[in-house]
């Protein structure tokens, strides 16, 4: 008879023996291909989150030099008569260059951040009545005007707006072709003040020259959850919206911005993109700063982790061959006298060890099912839960002071200068994302391969013990 179609039938009459092997076969396997999950999620998480949360190049002054130089000024000014400090000058790049690196590769947007500090004509401004303000208040009236035109390429680009601490309740936003425009777009309670609605027009005065005015058109309002501004400018309800080349025009630095946040498509390539954008700055004293290093630690994170769930296959394999082989040794010392007759009918030891090796091939391949089935189930979850981890890790750490993570600190320096938004106005978010089945056929085929493994190791105990048999001395002892 033959020998497959008789480990069928062995199997068939002995279905508590078939059944309790396949449901040991199965937890091994369920736990092997958890191992096999978690290693594929792991290796793939890491990219899908990180081109997700996507990577940030901030392009600003240099602080370093920028104090430097002040020092140096100071130290000037200390061996004259004169008693003024010495004003900090914020280094600036051209709007042309700018437009050259957004047009590199893998930049996916870029927005433009700056300010200029103006005082309201014609209509009134929201005095804060917090102790710091008023403490404060005859010191910022000095030195800065009483309304702070925030100038960017597109609200939705902000952080405030992002993280939704901003939202437009009336009209729109302001958007990339509002560029050499005086559309703005005024907070909820200046708005109300005034009785200002979308389509009105207001004034604004050079903070150095009350004759010098600009006419801004409303375009949007919109409503701030902030409750306390920064002690130099104010309330935030003060802050105006507008495009940057507004704020140049009213800070009068047409056509040079010193704070520019661009935004990869992918972040392996952010190293790259900044090499090229470095040829064209060719500026010393214009830095540009990435969070490529979030995108390596979490590629390093998942990593270990990969490198963990595979230890934990083959710990599984291996426990696997130990508990299946002990069965297979003791049920093959129960089948002794099964094995004497068949070799003594002149059935080679070959097939008799085949005849074994094909009922525990079957019931993996039935434990095979099982456990496909579990981890079909599984794989997203497991995944999907891996991903969002590490968008979240990703976030936080961009939020905690990585580039492109800072808020914003419009305001003034000497001159009426912006020192735009030195250290980002940009904060990461987390786009939805929904990872591919990690359950893929390669991953089937592998776990099929440590399936025969596990067969080929388990039997190989009986095996020896089969071939070390003669039926004469099995019937003998029988």
């Amino acid at each position: 008879m033959n020998f497959i179609k008789r480990a069928g039938l062995t199997l068939w009459a002995r279905k508590g023996r078939t059944i309790l092997l396949t449901i040991v076969a199965s937890v091994i396997l369920i736990f092997v291909m958890a191992g096999l999950i978690i290693q594929n999620a792991a290796l793939s998480s890491a990219k899908i989150a990180s081109d997700s949360v996507g990577s940030t190049v901030t392009l600003s002054a240099d602080r370093e030099k920028m104090f430097d130089k002040m020092r140096a000024k100071t130290d000037d000014s200390s061996n004259q008569t004169s008693t003024a400090t010495p004003a900090m000058t914020v280094a600036t790049t051209t709007v042309d260059k700018v437009k050259q690196m957004a047009a590199l590769s893998n930049v996916g947007s870029y927005n433009i951040t700056n300010s200029a500090s103006v005082n309201a004509s014609g209509f009134k401004t929201i005095t804060s009545t917090t102790k710091q303000n008023q403490n404060l208040g005859d010191m910022s009236k000095s030195s800065s005007g009483d309304i702070t035109i925030s100038g960017t390429i597109t609200t939705a680009g902000l952080s405030g707006f992002k993280t939704k601490t901003d939202k437009i309740t009336s009209g729109r936003g302001i958007k990339a072709s509002d560029v050499d425009t005086n559309n703005v777009v005024v907070e909820t309670e200046l708005a109300l003040a005034n009785s200002i609605k979308v389509g009105d027009q207001i004034k604004v005065t050079n903070i150095d020259d009350s004759s010098k005015t600009k006419t801004l058109k409303i375009v949007g309002i919109y409503k701030s959850s902030e409750t306390n501004g920064e002690p130099m400018t104010g309330d935030p309800a003060n802050t105006i919206y507008g495009s940057y080349t507004l704020a140049n025009t009213l800070a009068g630095t047409e056509n040079k911005v010193s704070n520019v946040t661009f935004n990869m498509t992918e972040p392996a390539k952010t190293k790259q993109f900044v090499k090229d954008a470095k040829k064209i700055l060719d500026d010393s004293n214009m830095e540009l700063t990435s969070d490529e290093s979030s995108y390596k630690t979490a590629a390093k994170n998942m990593e270990n982790v990969a490198k963990l769930a595979s230890k934990i296959v083959w710990v599984v394999s291996i426990a696997g061959v130990l508990i299946l082989g002990l069965i297979i040794l003791l049920l093959t010392r129960e089948r002794r006298r099964e094995i004497g007759i068949l070799v003594s009918l002149g059935e080679s030891k070959i097939k008799v060890v085949g005849q074994l090796f094909t009922e525990l091939l079957i019931i993996l391949v039935v434990a095979l099912g099982v456990a496909t089935a579990v981890g079909t189930a599984a794989s997203n979850k497991v995944g999907q839960t891996l991903v969002n981890q590490q968008q979240t890790n990703q976030i936080q750490n961009k939020a905690g002071g990585a580039p492109g993570g800072g808020g914003q600190v419009p305001g003034k320096m000497a001159g009426n200068k912006p020192i735009g938004d030195i250290g980002g106005g940009q904060v990461a978010t987390q786009k939805n994302v929904n990872l591919k089945n990690v359950m893929t056929p390669s991953t089937i085929a592998e776990l099929g391969s440590v399936a025969i493994l596990i067969a080929f190791l388990s039997v190989s105990g009986g095996a020896i013990m089969i071939l070390k048999l003669k039926p004469k001395q099995i019937l003998q002892d029988d």
